[in-house]
C-alpha cells in the first residue's frame, strides 16, 4: 500500500519585509489585496497544526500543487525553500507550482534554483522541466505546471500544447507499466471551475489528454475550496480532486478553513483500491478532525 498526502495553496506568512521597489507592476496589486483582505484569513498558526497532524500520517508521499508564496520576492522563495526541506526530504516531496510562485517574470526561475529536486522528476526531454514524473512503489506521480505570469487581477494558469504532447506520452508509458497515475497540477482543469480571470487556459487539452490516455487520479488547488469533480476518461470517470488551502485561518468567508486530503492506494486483484480521508478545520472549534471518508476505487 501507498500513501499519499495532498496539500496546496501553503500561503506562507507572514510578508516579509517589503521595500518600495519591491512593489511593482502586478506586486502592489497583491501587497493591497494582502493587506486589505488576505492577511486576515491566512495564518501560519493554522498551517503549522495542519502539518503537524499530516506529520503524523507518516506518508509515503506528499504532493504539494503550488502556490508556496504570495508576492514570489526572493525572501519568500528562499523561506518556502527552507519550509520543504523542513517538511520532508526531497525524495518524499514534489511541487507544483501556483501562480503566486510565477507572480512575476523570473520568480519561477528562482523557485527552481531554491527549491531544487523538490520540483524535479524523470522528464521525457532534456529541455522541457514539465511534466516530471516520481516513482513511489506502485504511483506515479505525474507534475504538471499551470504556473505563468499574468497582468494584475489576473490569476490564470496555462498549459500548451507541447506539455500535453509529453503528458500524454508518460500516461502512455506508465499506464502499460501498471502505474497507479496520479497528475497533479496547481489550476483546476475541470469546465464547472473554469473562469476568465482565474481559470486554466487550456483545461479542454487538458481534459482531452486524460480523455486519451486515462489516469487514476487528478489532483489541484488554486480555488482554496475542498471540492470533487470528474474528467472522462477512456475506462470511465477521472476522479478531479481539490483541497482547500493549507493555511487558511478558521472564520474566513470565502476559502474553507486548512485542509489536507490522505489517499491510501493498494492493488486490488486487476484494479485498485483508492480510499480518501479528509482532514482539517471545521468552521467552528480549534481541533483537526477528519470530515470526510470515501472510497474512490
Amino acid at each position: 500500500m501507498t500513501t499519499l498526502a495532498h496539500i496546496s495553496d501553503i500561503h506562507l506568512a507572514p510578508l516579509p519585509q517589503v521595500r518600495p521597489k519591491d512593489l511593482v507592476g502586478k506586486r502592489i496589486t497583491g501587497y493591497l489585496n494582502w493587506k486589505l483582505t488576505r492577511k486576515a484569513v491566512l495564518s501560519g498558526e493554522s498551517l503549522k497544526t495542519l502539518i503537524d497532524h499530516l506529520k503524523a500520517q507518516e506518508t509515503d508521499f506528499i504532493a504539494v500543487t503550488g502556490d508556496m508564496t504570495n508576492l514570489a520576492l526572493s525572501e519568500e522563495i528562499d523561506r518556502a525553500g527552507k519550509w520543504l526541506r523542513e517538511l520532508g526530504p526531497a525524495d518524499k516531496i514534489c511541487v507544483s507550482p501556483g501562480n503566486h510562485d510565477a507572480y512575476v517574470r523570473g520568480a519561477l526561475e528562482k523557485a527552481f534554483n531554491h527549491w531544487g529536486d523538490y520540483i524535479a522528476g524523470e522528464t521525457l526531454e532534456r529541455n522541457s522541466r514539465f511534466p516530471f514524473v516520481r516513482r513511489v512503489g506502485d504511483v506515479a506521480v505525474i507534475a504538471c505546471s499551470s504556473a505563468i505570469p499574468t497582468a494584475p487581477f489576473l490569476a490564470v494558469g496555462e498549459f500548451g500544447h507541447g506539455q500535453a504532447a509529453r503528458l500524454g506520452e508518460i500516461l502512455k508509458v506508465t499506464g502499460e507499466a501498471g502505474y497507479f497515475r496520479v497528475v497533479m497540477i496547481h489550476h483546476p482543469p475541470n469546465v464547472e471551475l473554469q473562469h476568465p480571470s482565474f481559470g486554466l487556459r487550456g483545461h479542454k487539452l487538458f481534459r482531452d489528454v486524460i480523455g486519451r490516455h486515462g489516469c487514476e487520479l487528478v489532483l489541484h488547488g488554486h480555488t482554496h475550496r475542498s471540492s470533487i469533480h470528474s474528467i472522462h476518461g477512456p475506462k470511465g470517470e477521472v476522479p478531479v480532486i481539490g483541497v482547500a488551502a493549507a493555511s487558511a485561518a478558521q472564520g474566513g468567508r470565502l476559502d474553507d478553513p486548512a485542509r489536507y486530503n490522505l489517499f491510501r492506494i493498494e492493488r486490488n486483484g486487476s484494479g485498485w483500491a483508492c480510499t480518501m480521508r479528509e482532514y482539517g478545520f471545521q468552521r467552528l472549534g480549534n481541533d483537526i478532525v477528519m470530515r470526510l471518508q470515501m472510497r474512490i476505487y
